[in-house]
């Protein structure tokens, strides 16, 4: 069976385990062996058939742009990366913490 690393936000669906062994040939067929055990986990990585464009899957080290048809060994890691959303807007300095202290300020 192959070992498959979860994400840190979808752990509550293992039950907060990080690494569990799974069933498949294939990662689809894999993500179907999770969800059998693991109702749930399947909506949160794959969307209309497609891993969902905040996930990538890396089997053996590798990151595969072959998706869900990508081949998984008996022996193979399986490693699915989640995209942080966030960022925005920078917040502007109003003290000027980040100036240069380095200059010297006329007395």
């Amino acid at each position: 069976m192959a070992l498959v690393f979860i994400p840190t936000l979808l752990r509550p669906l293992t039950g907060g385990r990080g690494e569990v062994e799974a069933e498949g040939s294939t990662v689809r067929a894999v993500i179907d062996s999770l969800e059998a055990r693991f109702p749930g986990l399947r909506d949160r990585l794959v969307e209309a058939g497609r891993l969902r464009s905040n996930v990538s899957v890396a089997v053996d080290g590798e990151v595969s742009p072959a998706g869900l048809l990508e081949t998984v060994g008996s022996a193979s890691e399986v490693h699915f990366i989640t995209a942080i959303k966030g960022g925005g807007r920078a917040v502007p300095d109003p003290i000027g913490a980040h100036r240069d202290r380095r200059k010297s300020t006329p007395v």
